[in-house]
C-alpha cells in the first residue's frame, strides 16, 4: 500500500471547552480538494454553538508533532488566536511561512449565503512561493453543523488580495 492509499483521519481537539485545533493522522491531504474536505469538517465543528466563543479564529498548520501525540500523527492544525480584538494575531506573526493558515468564523460572524440554519464559514490558505512558480491555493466553505453546505469553492491559483479572508491570512504571513 502506498502513502496516498493510507486513510487520512482528522480529530477535533478541545481546549478549555473551546475548539483548540485538529489532529491529522495517517497522512497529509494530497491536494486542494482534500484540504477543502478537511475545511468542511472544521467549519461544521465551528458551527456548533460555543466552539468559537471568541469569534473568528485563526489556525496554523503545524508539521512538528509533540512526542506525546497519538501514534501515526503527522500534523496539527492549531488555534492561534482571534482574528479581531485586543488579543488578535498580529500581521507578520507567521513570517516563518507555515504550510497553511485557516480562519474559522462562527455563525455569529458569518453572513449566510442562503436563509437557513445558522451557518459557520471558513477559509484555508495554502501559501505558495510565486517567485519559484508555486502558486497560492485556497478553499472556502460555508456550512451548518449538520453538514448542509451553502458555499464550497477552491482554487489552485489564488491572488491573495482577491478575497477578504485570503488577504488577511496572507498579511499574517507577510513579515
Amino acid at each position: 500500500m502506498g502513502y496516498w492509499d493510507l486513510p487520512l483521519e482528522v480529530t477535533p481537539l478541545e481546549a478549555r471547552g473551546q475548539l483548540g485545533g485538529f489532529l491529522l493522522v495517517g497522512r497529509w491531504p494530497k491536494d486542494t480538494t482534500e484540504w477543502a474536505q478537511f475545511l468542511l469538517l472544521a467549519v461544521q465543528v465551528a458551527a456548533v454553538p460555543g466552539m468559537l466563543p471568541g469569534g473568528s479564529t485563526v489556525f496554523r498548520v503545524v508539521e512538528d508533532v509533540p512526542e506525546a501525540a497519538p501514534r501515526d500523527t503527522i500534523g496539527l492544525v492549531l488555534a492561534e488566536g482571534p482574528l479581531l480584538g485586543d488579543a488578535a494575531v498580529e500581521p507578520g506573526h507567521f513570517a516563518s511561512l507555515p504550510p497553511g493558515l485557516a480562519v474559522l468564523h462562527p455563525p455569529s460572524s458569518t453572513v449566510t449565503s442562503l436563509p437557513m440554519h445558522p451557518t459557520a464559514s471558513g477559509c484555508l490558505f495554502l501559501p505558495g512561493l510565486p517567485h519559484l512558480g508555486l502558486t497560492h491555493r485556497a478553499a472556502w466553505i460555508e456550512a451548518d453543523s449538520t453538514g448542509r453546505i451553502t458555499r464550497l469553492a477552491s482554487s489552485e491559483r489564488v491572488d491573495p488580495m482577491s478575497d477578504a479572508d485570503t488577504a488577511v491570512l496572507s498579511t499574517l504571513i507577510a513579515a
